[in-house]
């Protein structure tokens, strides 16, 4: 497989509006083009645990995928549950004239990194997508890992940041 065809597919898997998409555009509406660049880094930094457990464990967590995927599809879920009825039940109301910063960076980092280590999608991507463009007879099946894992953090962050920016048309 080609490195091109890697960027293609990680593309069309991150213009998929997703949970961090949708996190990054409400920050973005609710608190500023700031916000949604801190969610968007969020996002970013959720990305390395995948790519580590990926290139670190993928035999032993190839072997155990059903459960594993089945446990943190459950775990994400439970967490999306949390932050949507956290949304419905919330009193504030969103009006883009009065955008305040009622949590500090760190929060909406903090909350767009627990965003993405619970994102189905993206394990899916690690442990289905990621072996078929590494080759593993060279050698060099982490380094090929961590390289294919940075670009798609970069473009993770350039899509993100498109899609918080664009809030504001």
């Amino acid at each position: 497989m080609s490195t091109y065809n890697f960027f293609v597919t990680s593309l069309i898997i991150i213009l998929i509006p997703g949970t961090g998409v949708a996190y990054t555009i409400s920050e973005g509406i609710s608190k500023g083009k700031r916000a949604s660049l801190y969610a968007t880094f969020g996002c970013m930094i959720g990305i390395i645990p995948h790519l580590c457990i990926s290139m670190m464990l993928s035999s032993l967590l190839l072997s155990m995928s059903t459960t594993v995927f089945f446990i943190m599809k459950l775990v994400g879920s439970i967490y999306l549950l949390y932050l949507g009825m956290g949304m419905i039940f919330s009193k504030t109301e969103v009006k883009k004239e009065n955008v305040v910063a009622e949590k500090q960076p760190i929060w909406i980092i903090r909350r767009g990194v627990l965003i993405n280590l619970l994102n189905p999608k993206l394990t899916l991507f690690f442990f289905a997508f990621l072996p078929q463009y590494v080759s593993t007879t060279d050698g060099a099946y982490i380094f090929q890992s961590g390289i294919y894992g940075l670009v798609f953090m970069l473009l993770t962050g350039v899509v993100f940041m498109g899609y918080g920016f664009l809030q504001a048309f």
